[in-house]
């Protein structure tokens, strides 16, 4: 299969959950309503009470980071892109060693993306407002240039709305374009609250034991093919797999990948 088949692949099942959310009545008027109300309602309790009560929870985790290339870029804060799947980012936010350092965190210009915001604001994140495919040119102009005042960038490949576990082209164009190394995020946990939502956001729970890895820095040649940008986002996706059903298994529990190949 060719990179355009692949983007042709991942629109038609962008397209799937869309249908399917239709036929299971989510997208009805009142419906709507409803889900603004509450992601307002949610906005203003999210900026006063959640990231104190996050901060509570996250200091009962017990969490081991696997060593290696990967995590010390990030203890440099030299130039790097570190992908990491959208269920997993309100457990990776609190962690000590990410919080307060001023990393840049791609978020989607949704509702959701408003709340995602101020917390990551209120632990320290700096905050570029955009997506890899929704108003992508200039979401990757601003990543540029946080790249090139020196600084690594969080991206959630599979946001603002899967499918799961899919991997948008814009990771490894942005790889090539900016020449900063990809750094695969893997986290596993092993007690944990997760959301009926398409992406199974995690929340671990108190006393959770959880596992971070950074896999090996994946560099883009700057005169790499379309084609093999697309082998390459491939190779990410299968390493940030791999690297929580590694970590999963460290842990001794059955990993939530949902059979993902």
């Amino acid at each position: 299969m060719n990179a355009r088949d692949r983007r042709r692949q991942r629109r038609d099942e962008q397209r799937r959950a869309a249908a399917e959310r239709e036929r299971a009545g989510r997208n009805v008027p009142w419906l709507a309503r409803w889900r603004r109300w509450r992601r307002a309602a949610g906005a203003a309790l999210l900026a006063v009470a959640a990231p104190a009560a996050l901060r509570v929870l996250a200091a009962t985790w017990r969490v081991r980071v696997a060593p290696g290339p990967g995590r010390d870029l990030l203890q440099r804060g030299a130039p790097a892109l570190l992908t990491l799947w959208h269920g997993r980012m309100l457990a990776a936010m609190p962690l000590r060693g990410h919080r307060g350092r001023g990393i840049a965190v791609l978020v989607s210009p949704s509702d959701d993306g408003d709340l995602a915001r101020q917390a990551l604001r209120r632990f320290g994140y700096r905050v570029v407002r955009g997506s890899l495919s929704r108003g992508g040119a200039r979401a990757l102009r601003e990543l540029a240039a946080e790249l090139a005042d020196g600084g690594p960038i969080v991206l959630t490949p599979d946001g603002p709305r899967g499918p799961r576990h899919a991997l948008n082209a814009g990771v490894a164009w942005l790889a090539r374009a900016t020449g900063a190394p990809i750094v695969p995020v893997a986290l596993a946990v092993d007690r944990a609250w997760r959301l009926r939502s398409w992406d199974r956001f995690v929340i671990p729970k108190p006393f959770a034991r959880l596992v971070v890895t950074f896999g090996d820095p994946i560099h883009a040649p700057a005169d790499a093919t379309d084609e093999r940008l697309e082998e390459l986002g491939n190779h990410v996706r299968a390493t940030m797999l791999a690297g929580e059903r590694a970590a999963f298994a460290a842990l001794g529990v059955a990993d939530d990948l949902d059979g993902a190949a």
